[in-house]
């Protein structure tokens, strides 16, 4: 095999895991975008723990269909990069999305969400989630609020009896008082 042919199969290897590993993968046409506005993207998806890379359609093509997301094929005509996210699904929508709607340049294609190729809309619908961080909370908070609701009910027969107990031995003390 010749070091050209290697070499572009390592490129689809590394695209297919990328793709397979992500929880959220977006494609977008950069096409316009200047060398800073480039940058300032790459540095804020980074920032958020995305990958951001751009790729050669053919070689893309060749992974997603060895990947089984044939329907990613019609999305990778023109300059394709694609952002890479292995633990939050929603930063690069919300970053890609912003930037898209602050650059005409930058235009959403599609997107990969946990192995299934996702369409604008849904992209759209991820970026407008809240963070991940205020999901974990509100999660936490609504799991909590039983709890304190069950250690409330159980508490009050206990300080119930607390206060019997008190009762009874204040009035021992004062029925020793007088004997006394």
């Amino acid at each position: 095999m010749s070091k050209q042919r290697e070499a572009k199969a390592l490129v689809v290897k590394e695209i297919k895991d990328k793709l397979g590993q992500s929880i959220a993968s977006i494609l977008v046409d950069y096409r316009g975008l200047n060398v800073a506005e480039m940058t300032g993207l790459r540095r804020e998806l980074r920032a958020a723990g995305v990958e951001f890379k751009v790729v050669k359609n053919t070689l893309t093509r060749i992974a997603s269909r060895e990947l089984g997301l044939q329907d990613l094929e019609p999305y990778l005509e023109g300059p394709t990069a694609i952002a890479f996210s292995l633990t939050d699904p929603v930063a690069p929508a919300k970053i890609l999305s912003n930037m898209a709607k602050n650059n005409e340049h930058l235009k959403l294609k599609a997107g990969v969400l946990q192995g299934k190729v996702i369409g604008l809309d849904q992209i759209k619908a991820l970026a407008e989630l809240p963070p991940r961080e205020e999901l974990l909370g509100k999660m936490v908070g609504s799991l909590q609020a039983p709890l304190y609701g069950m250690v409330s009910a159980l508490s009050g027969p206990i300080r119930k009896l607390v206060y019997v107990l008190e009762a009874i031995r204040r009035k021992q003390e004062a029925a020793a008082g007088t004997q006394a």
